[in-house]
Order: structure tokens, then C-alpha cells, then sequence
């Protein structure tokens, strides 16, 4: 049997045409003609542009980009850290110096950035790093502890002297004289917070006290170790109790009785306490936060020392491995696979592991790609999920005004005399209507009235309802030229009817200019939303659009310090909208290839 020959293009032509070229076969001119039908010559043109060609694999590619990655990077609407701020784009917060291998002695994590010492008593830092935290002092000697906070920094050299740098508000920088008459063990540098601990059992606390409020009358001079989080600070106490350092009646003050007097490590997030007994065994207490809570039941009998993060834990097991627990937004609480760990440190949401060789392993938050905004949430998720709600109105909007304008344009173009006359007239009187000030007239109106998906789907509206026009008019253009030509009057001469005729026959021959018109508007749509967040009557927040992430930029202070928040958002807009525009401009040119040059 012979083999049946395809005539004709197909979507799978279309897709190889787009993404792997044509293959050209040299025809003769007879050849050619025969062979192409108008599609495929309007495909081969609109192929040939490269302009229209680039915007297709940009739009396809943000395309992608905000319906495919909120899949591998979903956003949280609820989040929000005051210690992840403004922070600018970076992945260096774990980028430990390649001399701290195989070399270092003890590392700490601040909010976004780590400090560490080697076997020499050097200090070293990396990550997001301010002028003030670069400020290292000169004078420290042999330092052989280091405590990072949220922006500043407290060491401890080897002859009991404390050092502090970095931010100096709320008197974080003097250290208090009576430091300097007793031999410190620990320092402790939290939020806006100081602590030493000397050898006797006593501790010393300066900065910010209306954050965290330390009272430790009770058991001064028995204090063995003390931990801090943002809201109190918990002590060890030289008989193994636990103790809160508060007056206040928080969740931490709930400590399980059966442990007092067992304890030898001690940690806690933002909102739980954890420690470990003399068995091994862990206990949590306060928040349930995350599920801090659900403690792992291999590890019981194992654990010999515990760290904390904002919202998670980690700890080091007697056979050298470790485990994490809880809050798991940055994969903080994904261990990885290692051995022979002597030490561990978690904070925010890093955590670093020494092993044996002096070598350190890191897991958790490495920084942001895009920075973060004022409320410390990652801008490279809110940009992909943002873009997803623009694209979203954008292409509803334009399905609602293509199916009006086709509609009325068909009937107006195809009746004539006074249909033609009366939708037209609509038609202009739609036109009229300025669709910003309409919108914002509605959204102050009801916008408090309706839920955030209510007014998503408002703006969808309008905009559908108000962009039709320009379609109607080019629409009833075409068909008024397509109705007198021979095929319709045969069609008529068949018994068709009307309808059938309209849609079945005459639109078919000009789809390919309402394909153009509509690329150009879905452009449009998209940039209306924008404008409309971007004054602040479309999508509110928590819910990202590209307009409303630009409108929390309209701030002198934020265009000059935090660039990354609307310089992200304006290019992926911008890119958006412009290869929309190139695309459709290469296909009303392959369409109509005069056009290019009139």
C-alpha cells in the first residue's frame, strides 16, 4: 500500500517549526505554490522574524517561569521575618572562607550573615555584611569565642575580654565596666540584646531591655549556661535546673518537672524551649509551632547536644551524625547525611556542622536570589507568584472582551443599517468610560466588601467589559469586506443559516487579525492591572501582583537603598509586555506583509 501523503500543518509542525526551525528543501517556484497554503506562509513569515520569534521563547519562558516554579517554590501568604528586611540579593550567607577548612574551631549564624574563628583565634566573616559588621577590631588577640546576632557581633578572647562590633543602637557598643572585672565564659548576642556569663555563675545584660526584659536575681552566681531568643533568655543552672529569666508568664516558664535536675543542654526557638537530660533523651516544651513538638523517636537515648533556630532544632547524636526538626521554609530542618560531627551550631535559619578534620557542613537558607522586601519576604517568590495572578487577569480579561467584541463586531459588521448603527453607538459609549478611574471609584467602594478573590475576579471584569470596543470595530470592518464575496452568497444560496454563516464561515477567514488584536491587548490588560495595583486599588496584599509589589516602592528612601524591590518586578513587567507586543507585531506582519512597509 502507498504510503498517504499529509497536506497541511499541524500543532506538533507548529511546535518543531518554533523551537527547532524549519527544514528548508529547495522547491521549484511551481513546487512552492502548489505546496503552501495560506497558513503556512503566514507560519514561515511570522518564523522568519527573529524580533517576534525571541519574544515568543521570552514569553514563553516568564510563562513557565510563574505557573511551573510556585510548584518547586510555594509562597506563604501569612510569612513574614523582621529579621529578614530589606535584605539585598545574595546566596553568600553560608559561603564559609575556604581558610576556615579544615581549620576552624567554632562558627556562629547571624540573621544573614556567619562568623567563625580558626585554631588561631582569627575571626572571619561572610554573607550580607553592613559597613559597621566589616568594622572587626584590630586589638582582640586570640579570640576563642564568637556570638552573632541579629546585626551585631561579641567575641571573647582568651584572656576573658569582651569585644562587640557592629550596630550600636540602643547601647549595644560600650561594654559595661564590670565585664572588665571578671573573667567571662560566654557571651550571648541576640536581638538588639547582650549577655556575658562570667566563671562564678554571674551574668551581665545590656542593650535593648524592652524586647527582651532579663531577670536573673534569683540565680546569680548558679547560672551555668544561658540561651537567648527574641522574646526571653532561659538559664542553665549549675545543678542542672532550667530556669526562665523573665518575670513575666510566658510558655517557656511551662518546663517539665521531670527533667529539672537532669538537664546538660539546653536551646530554644522563637517560641519553644527544648533540652536534652543526662539519658540522652529530649524534651520540648512551649510553642507547637511548626511541629518543634514531634520530636524524632530514633534520636532519644542519642543526643548529646542540641541547637535552635528560629523555628527548628538540630542535634548532634553520640554516633556522630545529626538530625533537624520543625520549621523546614528554607530546607533548615533537611539534615543531610553526615558523620563524624564534633560540633553543630543552628540559628535563624542556618546551621553549620564541624566534623572531625576541622572540615564544616552547611544546610539551610544560603540567601536570597532576588533579596527580600520590607517585610522580609523573598522577592523571587512573591515575583513568580505575582506574576502568575498578572498573567491570570490579564488573559481572563482578554477572553471576556475577544468573546463581546467578536460577537458584537460579527453582527454589526454582517446586519448593517440600524444593528450596525446601534451597536456601534454602544460600542463608543463603552470607549468612553476611563477604566482607572472607574476601577478605583469601584474598588474604594466595595473593595472593603468583597474577599481578595472577589476582587481579583472584579478587576477581570471591568477590564473585559471596557476593552472590547477596539476589537467590535475591527471585527465589524472585516466582516463588512468578507460578506460580499462569493462563498458567503453561495452559503446562502445553500440554506445556511445566519449564524452558521457568521461563525462557521466568514470569522474563520479573519481569525488570524483577531489573534493579533487580542496579543496586543492581553498586553494591555496586564499593564492596566498594574497601574491599578500599582496606585493601590487592585490585588492587596498579602496576594503579589507585579503592580503591588511596585507600589510598595514608591518611596525615595527605597528606590535609592533597596533597589532589588522594584527593579525585579519593573523587568519582569517590562519583558512581559514587550515580548507580548513583539510577538503580535510579527504576526500582523506575517499576515499582512505590506504592513511593514507602509
Amino acid at each position: 500500500m502507498g504510503t498517504k501523503k499529509r497536506h497541511g500543518s499541524t500543532f506538533g509542525d507548529v511546535l518543531r517549526i518554533l523551537f527547532l526551525g524549519q527544514k528548508h528543501t529547495k522547491l521549484s517556484l511551481l513546487e512552492e505554490e502548489q505546496m503552501q497554503s495560506p497558513y503556512k506562509t503566514m507560519l514561515r513569515n511570522f518564523t522568519e522574524k527573529k524580533p517576534a520569534m525571541l519574544g515568543v521563547y521570552v514569553f514563553i519562558l516568564i510563562f513557565l517561569a510563574c505557573f511551573v516554579l510556585p510548584l518547586f517554590f510555594p509562597l506563604d501568604l501569612q510569612y513574614q521575618d523582621p529579621t529578614q528586611q530589606n535584605v539585598r540579593p545574595s546566596m553568600s550567607f553560608m559561603s564559609i572562607p575556604k581558610a576556615l577548612n579544615g581549620n576552624i574551631a567554632q562558627v556562629d549564624g547571624g540573621s544573614v550573615y556567619g562568623v567563625g574563628i580558626d585554631t588561631n583565634g582569627t575571626v572571619y566573616q561572610w554573607g550580607v555584611l553592613n559597613q559597621k559588621l566589616q568594622a572587626v577590631p584590630t586589638n582582640m588577640g586570640r579570640v576563642v569565642q564568637v556570638s552573632a546576632g541579629l546585626d551585631h557581633v561579641l567575641a571573647l578572647n582568651d584572656r576573658g575580654q569582651v569585644f562587640t562590633w557592629g550596630n550600636n543602637r540602643f547601647a549595644l557598643a560600650p561594654i559595661p565596666m564590670e565585664v572588665g572585672f571578671t573573667t567571662i565564659k560566654q557571651v550571648i548576642a541576640g536581638h538588639q540584646l547582650s549577655l556575658a556569663l562570667d566563671t562564678y555563675g554571674y551574668l551581665y545584660v545590656w542593650g535593648n531591655s524592652n524586647i527582651v526584659n532579663v531577670v536573673a536575681d534569683d540565680v546569680q552566681g548558679n547560672i551555668e549556661k544561658v540561651i537567648l531568643n527574641s522574646n526571653v533568655a532561659i538559664a542553665l543552672t549549675k545543678d542542672h535546673r532550667v530556669v526562665q529569666l523573665s518575670s513575666r508568664d510566658t510558655p517557656f516558664a511551662a518546663i517539665p518537672q521531670e527533667i529539672q535536675g537532669k538537664v546538660v543542654d539546653l536551646a530554644s526557638t522563637d517560641r519553644s524551649a527544648a533540652a536534652i537530660t543526662n539519658d540522652k533523651r529530649v524534651y520540648v516544651w512551649g510553642g507547637q509551632d511548626h511541629g518543634v513538638q514531634e520530636i524524632p523517636e530514633h534520636i532519644q537515648g542519642k543526643a548529646i547536644q542540641i541547637d535552635a533556630g528560629r523555628g527548628h532544632y538540630t542535634v548532634l547524636l553520640d554516633d556522630g551524625t545529626v538530625e533537624s526538626w520543625g520549621w523546614n521554609i528554607y530546607k533548615q530542618s533537611k539534615a543531610p547525611n553526615l558523620k563524624n560531627i564534633v560540633n553543630i551550631s543552628s540559628d535563624y535559619f542556618q546551621n553549620y556542622a564541624i566534623d572531625k578534620d576541622g572540615n564544616i557542613h552547611t544546610w539551610g537558607l544560603r540567601g536570597y536570589l532576588m533579596g527580600t522586601d520590607q517585610y522580609g519576604r523573598d522577592l523571587f517568590v512573591r515575583l513568580i507568584s505575582g506574576g502568575r495572578i498578572t498573567l491570570t487577569i490579564g488573559a481572563i480579561a482578554v477572553i471576556i472582551s475577544g468573546i463581546i467584541g467578536v460577537i458584537i463586531g460579527s453582527f454589526s459588521g454582517y446586519y448593517g443599517g440600524q444593528i450596525d448603527i446601534l451597536l456601534m453607538r454602544l460600542a463608543e459609549v463603552v470607549n468612553a468610560i476611563p477604566f482607572l478611574p472607574l476601577a478605583m471609584i469601584l474598588s474604594a467602594i466595595i473593595g472593603s466588601k468583597i474577599s481578595e478573590t472577589g476582587r481579583i475576579a472584579m478587576i477581570m471584569v471591568i477590564l473585559g467589559l471596557l476593552s472590547w470596543p477596539s476589537l467590535a470595530r475591527l471585527v465589524r470592518g472585516q466582516i463588512l469586506a468578507a460578506r460580499e464575496q462569493e462563498f458567503v452568497t453561495a452559503a446562502k444560496a445553500m440554506g445556511i443559516t445566519e449564524a452558521k454563516i457568521i461563525f462557521k464561515h466568514i470569522l474563520p477567514n479573519v481569525i488570524t487579525v483577531i489573534l493579533v488584536n487580542l496579543t496586543l491587548s492581553f498586553a494591555l490588560c496586564m499593564l492596566y492591572e498594574s497601574s491599578l495595583s500599582y496606585l493601590g486599588f487592585g490585588v492587596n496584599e498579602p496576594s503579589p501582583t507585579w503592580g503591588n509589589m511596585l507600589f510598595g516602592c514608591n518611596d525615595s528612601t527605597v528606590m535609592s537603598q533597596y533597589w532589588w524591590r522594584w527593579v525585579f518586578p519593573s523587568i519582569a513587567l517590562s519583558l512581559c509586555t514587550i515580548s507580548i507586543n513583539m510577538a503580535g507585531d510579527g504576526m500582523r506582519d506575517a499576515i499582512d506583509p505590506k504592513s511593514a512597509e507602509r
